[in-house]
Formats: structure tokens, sequence, C-alpha cells
């Protein structure tokens, strides 16, 4: 009888207990279970560290419970000088509503709708057409904010809208002054377009409602309404814009700072810019602009050729100008005006005019001294710009300026 043998296989089934992988999953997690126990709130389980020492003697050795939990709260966001207040009571934001004293506030026809702010630095003089371009905001879509800069506040008391407006007051300064000290983006946030304009622009073709919605179905960031060529000193009628839009975005031909364009220009002043005279922006691009604004530079020339950089994205796409809702400017001259120099006497024949401000020396032109002044803000804008560049490495620009 032949003794048979029978082929056993090469590989044995393991037992899944046995499997390398399987064992270390066990093992890790009886680890997180102790670990857990050991680290678990004491407020829960107040006796749970003396039964576990009273079980295992060498846990009261000191190093054996330098267990450290893992910190869930170290990549929580928490702003500068909050820290020692819970997180739920932080206010982060606010905005420029008035609210009443008592009794519920006044609801708006459609709260659904957001809210935008227009902000203005104007004087006595130019009284009557403010009023004018107040009129052309809707008292429910926005919040009206205006810059005193000749000192005179109560005499705007008898407009209509003047009692929900917010009156800020200070001498001789420019809206770029007061939109730096008075418009940080936390308290704007609640705004979905703030308007930063100047006083002497005629809005009779103008519509805020059209001109918002505008913004919003192009997709723009940072805007203004056209300027009326036949009626003022403009540029922008060397502007064009392509068939059935209601924006443009390029300048085809010499633009004003004699630099030739072309259809493709991708920088300013052919693209990616708007005047400083009325310029409108949406509440992320403030938030932007408002950082670049310098503290001590109070006429922001040079702002508006960098302004690309805070048009979320590409800024020939998202900075245009406005063709269908157009305003004239005046061009008048206000702040700085050399008419202030005249002496008391002249000055009390004009019954329109009642500046507060501190008369200049008759020898002074001072729209010149303003305008010198400008040019000189412009030149330090320029520097520190350069030199920020230069300084910081992780800087990259998108546009490759040079």
């Amino acid at each position: 009888m032949k003794n048979t043998s029978v082929a056993l296989p090469i590989k044995r089934q393991r037992s899944l207990l046995c499997s390398p992988l399987i064992g270390t999953i066990l093992v890790s997690a009886a680890f997180f279970i102790a670990s857990a126990l050991i680290v678990i709130d004491h407020k829960q389980f107040p006796n749970l560290r003396a039964i576990l020492v009273q079980k295992s003697p060498e846990l009261r050795k000191p190093e054996a419970m330098q267990v450290s939990p893992i910190n869930i709260c170290e990549n929580q966001c928490i702003r500068d000088g909050s820290e020692a207040l819970p997180k739920g009571i932080v206010s982060k934001t606010s905005d420029l509503e008035m609210r009443p004293l008592w009794g519920p506030r006044k609801k708006r026809k459609n709260p659904k709708s957001p809210m935008s702010l227009l902000a203005m630095a104007v004087g006595m003089k130019q009284k009557a057409n403010v009023n004018e371009m107040i009129k052309k905001f809707p008292s429910d879509d926005f919040v009206i904010m205006l810059f005193h800069y000749d000192g005179i506040v109560d005499e705007w008391k008898d407009l209509e809208w003047s009692s929900r407006a917010i009156h800020l007051s200070a001498i001789r300064q420019t809206k770029w002054w007061f939109a730096k000290r008075f418009l940080h983006p936390d308290v704007v946030s609640e705004y979905a377009y703030i308007f930063l304009w100047d006083e002497d622009l005629g809005v009779q073709n103008f519509d805020a409602g059209r001109y918002v919605s505008i913004m919003r179905n192009e997709g723009l960031h940072i805007s203004q309404p056209a300027l009326d060529p036949e009626k003022s000193e403009v540029h922008h009628e060397l502007t064009t814009r392509e068939n059935g839009s209601t924006v443009h975005r390029r300048i085809e031909r010499m633009s004003r700072s004699r630099k030739q364009c072309y259809w493709n220009s991708t920088d300013p002043p052919c693209t990616g810019w708007v005047e400083m005279m009325a310029p409108v922006f949406s509440k992320e691009a403030w938030r932007c602009v408002w950082y670049m604004i310098q503290n001590d530079l109070i006429h922001a020339w040079g702002l508006d050729m960098q302004l690309g950089y805070c048009a979320q994205g590409n800024r020939t796409q998202y900075i245009g100008i406005v063709d269908s809702e157009y305003v004239v400017h005046y061009g008048i001259p206000t702040l700085g005006d050399s008419s202030q120099n005249k002496t008391n006497s002249e000055s009390s024949t004009e019954s329109s005019s009642k500046e507060t401000v501190p008369l200049e020396s008759k020898h002074t032109d001072i729209r010149a001294e303003v305008r010198k002044q400008s040019f000189n803000e412009l030149e330090t804008f320029k520097r520190r710009w350069r030199k920020a560049v230069q300084e910081d490495e992780c800087w990259v620009d998108p546009y490759n300026q040079h």
C-alpha cells in the first residue's frame, strides 16, 4: 500500500486577528480610547482620575499625567482684542443705521434688498445741488452720510432728508480723509455698494436703483457713471463699448495721459481704472481700497491707477463705466477755492457764502497750493508703492507691472 501525500497549499490561511494591518488598527483604537479617558472633562467625571490612580499606582508620577489633549481652539479665527470674550458675544461688524430710543425700528419696504451707502464731502455753497443729488437715492435703499468740510451743519436741517442722514464735520478735509477715518470696512460691511462722490455732479439723467442693478448684473466691483461729454470736461469721449452693453471697460485711442491704447490694452489708464470724483465700490472692493488709502495722503492722487488690485479678479472685467446712467461733472472748485481769499468786507456782500473757515492771506492762491499738494502726494504714493513691492517678498504682482 502506497503512502499518499496531500500537497498542502504554500500559503496558509491566517486569522484576521493576526493580520498586521488589523492589529495595528486595534492597538491604535485602544490607545485612543485610553487617552480619551485620561483627558476627559473632569467636570463630568470628577472621580475618574482617583479611580485610575487607585488601580494603577504608577499614574501617581507627575510625568504620567502629562498627556496634552488636542486643543480644538487653536485654529479658530480670533479677532484682535476679543480674546477675552466668548466667541458668541463678539459683534464683528457695524452699520450706520440710526436706532430709535424706544419701540421697534422702521421697517423697510423690501428688507431682502441690500442697502447701499452714499457718502459725500459737502459745503454750503453746493447745498442746492447736493439736495438734488440725494433725492436721486431712495431712502429705503440708501444710507446718506455727509462730510461737512466747512463746519456748517445746522443749516442743512431744513431739508426733508437731513434728519435721517449721518452728519460729520471737520474743517477743510477731503472726502478721502473722512473715508479713511469713518468708513472702515467693518463699519460699512452691511452695505452692498459704497458711493463716494463729489458734491458738484449733475444727476438729471441718473437713476441710482438702475445703476446698482447694472453693477450687479455686469459683475462690476468698481465703477463710475459716464460723464456727459457735451456738458463737462470729460475724458471719456475717447472710450467705446461693445454693442448692446451698458458699460465700457476700454479706451481705444489716445488716453488723457497721452498713452496709446488699443483694443487689447490691459493696464491703466487704458482699462481697469475710474475717475475719482464719482467712484462706486462693492463692499468687497472697498475692504481692499480702504487699506490702500494712505492715512496722511488726503487727496488720493495715484489711487485710481492701482484700483485694479482691488477689483476682486480681472481688472479688465470687473472695473467699468456705466454709460446708460450718466452724470455731469460741473467741475466747480469748492474745497480750496481761491474765492476764500476775499476780505471780510467783500465776503459779507455775498449772502450765499457762509464759510466758517478762517480766511487765508490774500496773497496765497489756495487752489494752486492744493493742486501742488496733490501732485506731491501722487509722487509720495508712487514711491511708497514701489518700496512696498520691493520689501514684500511674499507678494506676487498678478499684472506683472514693473
